[in-house]
Parts: C-alpha cells; structure tokens; sequence
C-alpha cells in the first residue's frame, strides 16, 4: 500500500514557475513508477508526465514539454515536478500516481494503468 500527499500548488502569474511535491509513504517506494495527471474543471483528467522508478526514462505530454520537469528522489520518496513558463490553460488540479512496475525501466502514461492517486493540489495561473 502506497499513500501519496501532494504540495506545492498555488496561484502564479503566467510566465512563472511552481514545484510540486509528491510525498510517498512504503518501503518499496522505489520500485514505482510515478506520474503526475491534472484535470481542469469540466475536463477529463489528462497525462502531464512520469518518470520510471530509476529516473533514467521519462515521458512528457506535448502540451509541457519544454517547459515541465518530472524528477525523484528516491531516498526522500518524493517525486516532483517543476513548471516553468506556466501558462493560463495549465490550471487544474494536479494529481501524482503510482505503479509497481517491478524495476522495469518504464512509466505508464494512461491513468487507468497507476494503482495509487493522492488527493491532489490546485494550481492556478493567472493571465
């Protein structure tokens, strides 16, 4: 069992920059993939990014490449994702997941795929 508490959201002006947090509690926390999802109101929750349990793959929706960061630390069980250059249509409520994914070097990137969701943190940008 893998519990998930999401920080970091706010309101920020567009052009700006957030982190977000994913903190994980379990011991195998490692041998998770972990994504982060957002969905806006009225929207079906859409893929933003993930990372495999290593780090060493990550994948990215087109809408935040170049501008999003998906990161770990595997020692501190946290997950992150780092927004820069944010823009109105990003707000929504973003998400962190989790899936076992036995040390295979992959992330799911549907989210019927991830087990474990948070509860979720706001983010709102401001044009």
């Amino acid at each position: 069992q893998v519990q998930l508490v999401e920080s970091g959201g706010g309101l920020v002006q567009a052009g700006g920059s957030l982190r977000l947090s994913c903190a994980a509690s379990g011991r195998t926390f490692s041998s998770y993939a972990m994504g982060w999802f957002r969905q806006a109101p009225g929207k079906e929750r859409e893929f933003v990014a993930a990372i495999s349990w290593s780090g060493g793959s990550t994948y990215y929706a087109d809408s935040v490449k170049g501008r999003f960061t998906i990161s770990r630390d595997n020692a501190k069980n946290t997950v992150y994702l780092q927004m820069n250059s944010l823009k109105p249509e990003d707000t929504a409520v973003y998400y962190c997941a989790a899936i076992s994914t036995y040390y295979s070097d992959y992330a799911p990137v549907s989210a019927p795929e991830y087990d474990y969701w948070g509860q979720g943190t706001q983010v709102t940008v401001s044009s």
